[in-house]
């Protein structure tokens, strides 16, 4: 067991959660089931729920036992946290029925063609959701919303898609971010019709990085950072198919900084998308993604040794920035052609600057009621909005010289400039 680290910083847990933890930790030990992690439960409490057994191919019993191991063994879970987790695998489980009943029950849907998609990635907390935000505002575009990846059964429609009863189901769920996590509002924007990352797709057949990203699971990452990423992408694409069938868009706009980390399979499964990738100084890159992983772990678990984090974080993103230059070098043979480059300064500077050239470098029509629409969202959602977003190096134990020597590679490479402090 790692010992349990006081709670400084950013997170600080309110009085009532520390106190239904308390209570809760008495129950933990009572077999209840609505806190088993167990496979079969699990399996059968989600089959009960909605009348069906076809889960597809076992593909993904695998992770889901390793994912399950990790709870078990390594995230020292609370009890507030056994809880989310158990009605979170749960839902994920009765979504993977759904989808499977639904295309056998309309084949046709296997038969969408998901064209020239593109995808936003780059260091996390490098500018990501806010382009892919902008970008998600222009018609043509077509982002899987919150809501539809929450609850993608039956297939959304383009006729009821603004007004869907599962947007106010999503909204209220939302509320409990509020109560669990008060400081999420403000380091990051999320609503039942803004637009969602790959992450809450793949996590359907738990081959995900958001599960390292909300709890320690060690060995869940390390298997999952051997295994080849085109299962994932394949499943990306039929969950795509799915929510595209009966609500078509011109062209997919999709994020996730973990796209990094599988290029070459996103490749495999669209060759040709297109990739937007953001670029932002590592020294603020880390503290801030840290803060942020605080944040959305320490609603889930007693023992967070922000020191431990900083350094997983820290490897995680050198990861990504090496591979992102050596694509770019063309050491894994991707077409060089199909990136285009956005710096996290120039995007919150000048943000209609980097959409025109990026519209350009595509070969795409920005037309007037898509920059009127990005103007409109820029205006309702301005930079801390939240709150203000406070984080240091030295409080995840990260030393800025030694950050710096470590990732100077990136800052040669793109040319990056180290932000003054905030």
């Amino acid at each position: 067991m790692r010992p349990q680290i006081a709670k400084s910083g950013n997170y600080s847990r309110p009085k009532l959660l520390q106190l239904v933890n308390k209570i809760g930790r008495l129950l933990i030990g009572n077999g209840l089931s609505c806190l088993s992690l167990d496979e079969k439960v699990l399996l059968e409490r989600a089959c009960a729920r909605v009348g069906l057994e076809d889960f597809g191919d076992d593909s993904f019993r695998q992770p889901l036992r390793l994912i399950l191991h990790s709870f078990e063994a390594e995230a020292e879970l609370n009890f507030i946290g056994r809880l989310c987790v158990h009605h979170d695998l749960v839902r994920l489980l009765v979504n993977r029925l759904h989808l499977i009943e639904d295309r056998r029950r309309f084949p046709e849907i296997a038969a969408e063609v998901i064209r020239r998609p593109i995808f936003i990635t780059g260091l996390p907390r490098s500018g990501t959701t806010l382009l892919h935000a902008l970008l998600a505002q222009d018609p043509a575009h077509r982002s899987p919303q919150v809501w539809e990846v929450m609850y993608p059964s039956p297939p959304p429609e383009k006729e009821s898609y603004d007004c869907d009863p599962r947007i106010a189901k999503t909204n209220l769920q939302l509320k409990s971010i509020d109560f669990l996590m008060p400081e999420f509002k403000t380091v990051h924007l999320i609503g039942a019709k803004l637009p969602q990352e790959c992450i809450a797709i793949t996590n359907h057949d738990f081959r995900s990085h958001v599960f390292e990203t909300m709890y320690h699971v060690p060995s869940y990452r390390a298997w999952y950072d051997q295994q080849d990423k085109r299962p994932a992408y394949e499943f990306h694409r039929r969950f795509l198919q799915h929510l595209q069938w009966r609500c078509p868009g011109k062209r997919w706009v999709l994020k996730a900084p973990s796209h990094l980390l599988g290029l070459s399979a996103l490749f495999q499964v669209y060759p040709d998308a297109d990739i937007i990738l953001t670029h932002r100084d590592p020294l603020k890159v880390l503290p801030s993604c840290a803060s942020f992983t605080e944040v959305l772990r320490g609603a889930f678990t007693d023992h967070l040794d922000k020191h431990l984090l900083g350094q997983e974080v820290a490897s995680r993103w050198e990861e990504g920035a090496r591979l992102t230059t050596e694509c770019l070098r063309g050491h894994h043979g991707l077409p060089g052609d199909r990136f285009f480059n956005v710096h996290y300064t120039e995007l919150v500077r000048s943000p209609f600057s980097v959409i025109r050239r990026l519209y350009c470098h595509f070969d795409l029509e920005l037309t007037e009621q898509a920059e009127q629409a990005m103007r409109r969202f820029l205006a309702e959602n301005p930079k801390d909005k939240g709150g203000v977003h406070r984080y240091s190096l030295e409080e995840f134990g990260l030393d800025p010289a030694a950050e710096k020597r470590r990732f100077q590679f990136y800052l040669d490479f793109w040319g990056i400039q180290l932000e003054t402090a905030a």
